[in-house]
């Protein structure tokens, strides 16, 4: 790995959160989990909210421009907008949540069974593809529903289900995450140490090829994601920045 790489080996996107309602009435995005990756949140405009269910139970975190936020692997949650909620996502392992790190909380017979919840997390073509992300959202939301009521009454149980049927809905793809991971976060910070034992000895030859590098223009288009309408940055392959 280049000294090129993006600081972590982390991914870099902008988030606009969801602005229409469930069927609860609240509005934002899918709740969901990561089974690897923290994932952090910088809010930039509007306020909301990041309601998450963990081994401490339900809690509701209130957002605002300034907050930052970051939840680990296991930590289901869901954003929540409360107006014009938009944020800067930084998630680690760049390249796992779309190896298939992330998991929503669909009711327990869709999470068991791993061609219901293809279709059912699928958005198809981009014809009536809105309605399917608001269909996709409520059916994580009902199954969020039912996990936090389960937490907040003092049953563990549900959770713990969802736990297993999460990590048995992965177990196929999750034998090429560690390569992922090798291969960016794990390298970067091999490559940090060895430029910090290096400046220990006195060698300090890296200095020599310091470069500002600068992510493409982004596109207007904005992809469908969990949470809202997502922006990523390309970070994989940085472009010098012009002298």
């Amino acid at each position: 790995m280049s000294t090129s790489s993006f600081p972590g080996g982390t991914s870099l996107s902008h988030l606009d959160i969801y602005a229409d309602a469930a069927p609860d009435g609240v509005c934002g995005g899918s709740p969901h989990m990561h089974l690897v990756s923290t994932e952090a949140y910088v809010v930039v405009e509007g306020r909301g909210a990041l309601q998450t269910i963990d081994r401490e139970g339900f809690h509701e975190t209130e957002l605002e421009p300034g907050s930052v936020v970051w939840f680990t692997p296991g930590t289901i949650h869901r954003a929540v907008n409360r107006g014009g909620l938009k944020v800067i996502v930084l998630m680690s392992n760049a390249g796992l949540p779309e190896a298939g790190d992330a998991v929503m909380t669909f009711p327990a017979d869709i999470l068991g069974d791993p061609d219901a919840y293809a279709a059912a997390a699928s958005l198809g073509e981009a014809d009536g593809r809105e309605e399917r992300v608001s269909r996709r959202r409520d059916l994580a939301v009902a199954g969020f529903e039912a996990l936090r009521d389960a937490v907040t009454a003092g049953d563990r149980g549900p959770l713990e289900d969802f736990h297993a049927a999460a990590g048995a809905l992965v177990v196929g793809s999750a034998g090429a995450w560690g390569r992922l991971v090798r291969e960016r976060p794990l390298a970067q910070a091999e490559q940090s140490l060895a430029l910090a034992e290096a400046i220990a000895r006195g060698d300090v030859a890296h200095l020599r090829d310091a470069r500002v590098h600068q992510a493409p223009a982004q596109a207007a288009d904005r992809r469908y994601g969990m949470c809202g309408r997502i922006r990523a940055y390309d970070v994989t392959d940085l472009e010098e920045s012009p002298r």
